[in-house]
């Protein structure tokens, strides 16, 4: 569903008035320490400027399977979803996430640029808008990985000279891709390689040499706390995750950037909303995607804002006060090897390397 030009003037008036109302918004994120930074970025002052009250659902993982089911009951109860970049594709091309105008929909830059320039190539489809640059990459107990700390992500296939429980996530997105990788495909080949059933059985089989040695998770938090308790040496997760374990928590926990997976983050708007909530989740993405807001959500935990305009903003913690930009997984330090997650062939081949990958887990 499509605004009309009064929608969007009527949506325009109303961030700009802030008009107070009762009404409830259900938004949809992925939980822990990244839940915590959108609440303190953006829904609690867009709270106290609107009077709506957010109600926070961590469900994300599971965004696709439940948003196709809201959908063929005819019942749409989130009003808005944070999604990974490759899953708003499949989102959009299923027909459950509305097209989105950035430009006549979401604030411009303080320099008057458009949003469509200032997000750039972070718009990786027509119902996406970006929020930040994050990567999924890996933690491990700086006390439990002996003398010489990891500095490849190969040692989580080293059993030998690493031996212990591995954390990896419950799905094959980055598992998948490491696995050739340290199997000896090179980095350049490894989608091409994936994209066949004889490359994705390669992949599974790499995994084989370490199954009995993970524990799978579901959701990002999960790692930080098994290596905190010590029930894992190593694991993969989220690098904003890591940056509060280490940071804020004082775990005795290192981040290895080595072959990170740079990913984008966004929102997505479900189709079908009455158009009344369809209008209040705009009032909320203008205001919650401004450079500023996008900028402040980095004071909190160590993903890119989206927006360029948003990058020369990012300062300090804001209770550590340390510099966050060395912990970005975009700084030059920490980008020496790293993947783009390739969001066309996830979007395409998602569903069967998923079932593949769940018969293989069940194995």
């Amino acid at each position: 569903m499509k605004f009309t030009k009064t929608l969007l003037a009527t949506t325009a008036l109303t961030v700009a008035a802030g008009a107070a109302t009762a009404q409830d918004m259900t938004v949809v994120s992925w939980g822990g320490a990244y839940s915590k930074s959108q609440l303190k970025a953006y829904h609690e002052p867009y709270s106290a400027k609107t009077g709506i009250n957010i109600i926070n659902d961590d469900s994300s993982a599971e965004a696709v399977a439940k948003l196709r089911a809201m959908n063929e009951a005819g019942n749409i109860t989130w009003d808005l979803v944070d999604v990974e970049a490759a899953d708003a594709i499949r989102l959009c091309d299923e027909g459950l996430a509305i097209e989105i105008d950035h430009d006549a929909m979401l604030a411009a830059a303080p320099d008057g640029t458009g949003a469509s320039a200032d997000f750039g190539s972070s718009i990786v489809s027509s119902c996406f808008i970006p929020q930040i640059v994050f990567s999924t990459t890996v933690g491990y107990r700086t006390d439990m990985v002996g003398a010489e700390a990891p500095t490849s992500i190969c040692a989580l296939f080293d059993l030998d000279k690493y031996p212990g429980k591995r954390s990896l996530n419950k799905r094959p997105l980055a598992n998948v891709e490491w696995a050739l990788l340290c199997d000896g495909v090179a980095k350049e080949d490894i989608y091409d390689v994936l994209a066949t059933p004889e490359g994705q059985d390669r992949a599974l089989a790499k995994l084989d040499t370490i199954k009995d040695q993970v524990v799978w998770w579901t959701a990002g938090a999960d790692t930080p706390q098994l290596l905190a308790d010590g029930e894992v040496v190593m694991g993969s997760t989220y690098n904003g995750r890591l940056f509060s374990a280490i940071a804020e928590q004082n775990q005795p926990i290192g981040m290895l950037w080595d072959a990170q997976m740079l990913d984008f983050d966004g929102w997505i708007v479900p189709a079908g909303l009455p158009e009344d909530r369809q209008k209040m989740v705009m009032d909320y993405l203008f205001f919650a995607t401004d450079t500023q807001r996008l900028a402040d959500q980095a004071a909190y935990i160590s993903y890119g804002p989206a927006r360029e305009s948003s990058a020369p903003l990012v300062g300090n913690h804001a209770d550590l006060g340390i510099a966050m930009a060395p912990h970005m997984p975009t700084d030059p330090a920490n980008a020496t090897n790293v993947f783009v997650t390739q969001y066309e062939f996830w979007a395409d081949y998602r569903d069967d390397i998923d079932a593949k990958f769940q018969a293989w887990l069940a194995k």
